[in-house]
């Protein structure tokens, strides 16, 4: 079992920087790939970022490309995501998520562990 635990949302004006952590526990957490999702209200929850386990592959979402960054410490069992020059647009709650393969952790159906989520409001 694989327990994940966000933090780092919050109140941003546009065009700012926040960088969320995902903490994971587990006996083997730090094998699995890893992904950031969002879902803004009303909407369903869509793909941001996905990392392997190694932290050596990444992928993204076209809506994020070149503004935000994954990365992941497995000796600390953390996962980020620098998002930057934020948007209006980029309001949700962030999820991080683990699964099997690092094809798997980019779908919501595939995904294994979810994180219960932190809230970044982005305003204009």
């Amino acid at each position: 079992q694989v327990q994940l635990v966000e933090s780092g949302g919050g109140l941003v004006q546009t065009g700012d920087s926040l960088r969320l952590s995902c903490t994971v526990s587990g006996r083997t957490g730090t094998s699995y790939p890893m992904g950031w999702f969002r879902q803004a209200p009303g909407k369903e929850r869509e793909f941001v970022a996905a990392i392997n386990w190694s932290g050596e592959i990444t992928n993204y979402a076209d809506s994020v490309k070149g503004r935000f960054t994954i990365s992941r410490d497995n000796g600390k069992n953390i996962v980020y995501l620098q998002m930057n020059s934020l948007k209006p647009e980029d309001t949700a709650v962030y999820y991080c998520a683990a699964s099997s393969s690092l094809e798997e952790v980019r779908f919501t159906t595939w995904v294994r562990y979810w994180g219960k989520g932190t809230l970044v409001t982005v305003s204009s």
